[in-house]
């Protein structure tokens, strides 16, 4: 009878310490989102997903008026969305300036709806922020990068409050893992990539 006493008290503090050690983890992170757009979203999602801090990058829409748009019909320029990266983080681990300076550093953000070969308001540079220190952040960050001559022609990344995201379809998500021999993702994607990490090798997962 005592054993079974002994067991059961056990278990009972193992789990009230487990619940214990789970919640102070849990209250240890500050989850936060960031959505970009630089071009295609592959391109885009390969990049974040590599981010110590970064916990989940979903593909999708936003910026239009189409209600629940599509691939194709985002494709046709005619819904006024773009392709974005929405990033859920811990704000503990990784910064929003820290994600704003990748934002900047991977893109062509001078080229009007246009990244490289794609070409459409769909690809359009811009920070939907998600609160007014993200709003205030980026057009600083904007700011300093105009002034400081980093690039030869002004940034037109519109910043801009974020709207309703619509997640792309489920074969976009994690694109560039699940389909890395595709000619766009060994060509454009996979340089991109080495050119990234060596950039930001002391920000990687």
């Amino acid at each position: 009878m005592k054993k079974l006493i002994l067991i059961a008290a056990l278990f009972i503090s193992g789990v009230i310490f487990g619940k214990t050690s789970m919640n102070t983890e849990n209250q240890s992170k500050k989850m936060e989102i960031a959505s970009f757009g630089a071009g295609c979203f592959w391109c885009v999602e390969a990049i974040f997903q590599e981010l110590n801090g970064v916990e989940k990058v979903e593909s999708g829409y936003m910026g239009g008026e189409t209600k629940n748009p599509t691939y194709k019909e985002v494709c046709s320029g005619e819904t006024g969305h773009a392709e974005i990266c929405q990033i859920t983080y811990d704000a503990n681990l990784i910064s929003f300036e820290e994600l704003l300076e990748v934002f900047w550093q991977t893109h062509n953000p001078t080229t009007l709806n246009r990244q490289g070969a794609d070409v459409g308001t769909q690809y359009r540079s811009a920070v939907f922020y998600h609160s007014e220190e993200q709003k205030r952040l980026a057009l600083e960050y904007k700011e300093k990068l105009n002034k400081s001559g980093a690039w030869d022609d002004p940034i037109v990344t519109e910043i801009t409050p974020a709207s309703k995201f619509y997640i792309a379809e489920n074969y976009h998500q994690d694109y560039f893992n699940n389909n890395s021999n595709q000619p766009y993702c060994s060509f454009v994607i996979k340089p991109k990539m080495e050119k990234f990490k060596k950039v930001f090798k002391d920000k990687l997962k």
